[in-house]
């Protein structure tokens, strides 16, 4: 393995890169975080238009991470073969399909197909910024670049939350979704009439894809860094993405719109998070520090937080759950470790490995999480004991403090090979 070499970015000045490549892959990926939080607002809406359990909840919030995660193996070599500006503006279309499926379903199933349509849709917003900033950006900018791109991720966070609250006032959330739908369509057309044709597309057979897939799957370096990205990346998508709002709801006692503002806030401090370890990233590698090292330091804390709320404190909550999604973004720097660390034809391959696992944890936990939360109802039907949080996030801190330990050891990491 080794780190490398980017596409010829002469063609283009940075001022032209940012707007022809980095601003119609960031709006893609700003409605993809958008869609993946947004069931945290509506929970209760569909609740009471639906008739939803909290494990139902959970499933059909988790449906968008199953359909996400099952196609990132053949997402990696779509994008290798085909390159991301193909590939993003087909699956955005078919996001806007699922928006408007999701936004006319009537019951759990048309519901959950339409949820599963989304995650296929924004499935290759993430990858296939990476793959494309990978072939444009010099490699040392990578951190940075993505940073930037995680932080409009977390904008769109931001947006799924009381802005969301805001359009709930005067409309319903069947129509904030036909307005996604609309929205998946104009993006699909910006990234394929804008994004240059990336360079060192195409050229190999099925069959050499196939043995640059197995490369990256035995790979020991990657299985140190896939079950970090299951259970912190996984774990942390399942709560902020759905029961963050309910623990404040039942928990916390707050009101629809403190949970509202608490839920941005957590955006926010995420959007920031995003931006400032790329920044400190690129700043710390020219002093010999390595993404490991600051992943290290980032997740410690993160665990620290996320045990502060497992004991279900009475005051802080919002500060707390702010820390909790700035470091949770931490994790987010094994990307740029993983993109690094194999060759520009497999960075695709290699990304969407290690995003199969962060999505497949994302479904896992947050449907299981769902079933241990519903365990007891509050006495007036309308939520859920705190025992269950209690129960619920605590044993996924667990395992997050399990495949910690693993990134850990041994002590020399396999990055210092790559």
């Amino acid at each position: 393995m080794g780190a490398q070499t980017t596409g010829d970015t002469r063609r283009f000045t940075a001022g032209q890169l940012i707007l022809l490549v980095f601003l119609p892959f960031a709006a893609g990926y700003f409605l993809s975080y958008l869609f993946r939080t947004v069931n945290a607002v509506i929970a209760a809406d569909l609740q009471s238009d639906i008739g939803l359990s909290a494990s139902e909840l959970g499933l059909l919030t988790a449906a968008y991470f199953l359909s996400f995660a099952l196609f990132q193996l053949p997402l990696g070599l779509l994008l290798d073969r085909f390159g991301p500006r193909r590939v993003e503006a087909a699956l955005l279309l078919v996001a806007a399909v699922g928006a408007a499926v999701f936004a006319v379903g009537a019951d759990l199933a048309s519901l959950g197909v339409g949820r599963a349509l989304i995650g296929l849709g924004v499935s290759a917003c993430l990858m296939a910024s990476f793959k494309a900033f990978t072939a444009w950006f010099p490699a040392e900018r990578l951190p940075l670049v993505n940073g930037c791109l995680l932080a409009c991720g977390g904008l769109g966070a931001m947006a799924a939350t009381s802005p969301v609250e805001y359009l709930l006032g005067w409309t319903d959330w069947r129509m904030v979704f036909i307005g996604l739908a609309a929205a998946c369509g104009a993006t699909a057309v910006a990234v394929w009439t804008v994004v240059p044709e990336t360079p060192g597309r195409g050229g190999e057979s099925m069959q050499e894809q196939l043995a640059g897939l197995r490369q990256v799957l035995t790979s020991p370096y990657f299985w140190r860094l896939a079950p970090l990205s299951l259970l912190m990346q996984g774990g942390s998508l399942a709560v902020q993405g759905l029961w963050a709002g309910p623990w404040m709801r039942d928990v916390a006692g707050m009101e629809r719109q403190g949970v509202a503002d608490t839920l941005l806030l957590i955006a926010l401090a995420m959007a920031i998070g995003f931006a400032v370890w790329g920044v400190i990233s690129e700043r710390l590698a020219r002093l010999g520090v390595r993404p490991f090292q600051i992943v290290v330091v980032g997740g410690a804390l993160f665990l620290l937080f996320k045990f502060l709320l497992v004991l279900q404190p009475a005051n802080g909550v919002v500060p707390l759950w702010m820390a909790f999604g700035f470091f949770a973004t931490s994790g987010t720097l094994v990307y740029a470790m993983i993109s690094q660390a194999f060759p520009l034809a497999l960075t695709g391959r290699a990304t969407t490995a290690l995003n199969l696992a962060v999505f497949v944890g994302a479904f896992m936990l947050q449907w299981i999480m769902g079933f241990v939360i519903e365990v007891r109802e509050l006495p007036d039907g309308l939520g859920y004991a705190p025992e269950g949080y209690g129960v619920a996030f605590g044993m996924l801190l667990v395992l997050q403090v399990i495949a910690f330990v693993w990134f850990l050891l041994p002590i020399r990491h396999e990055e210092e090979d790559a």
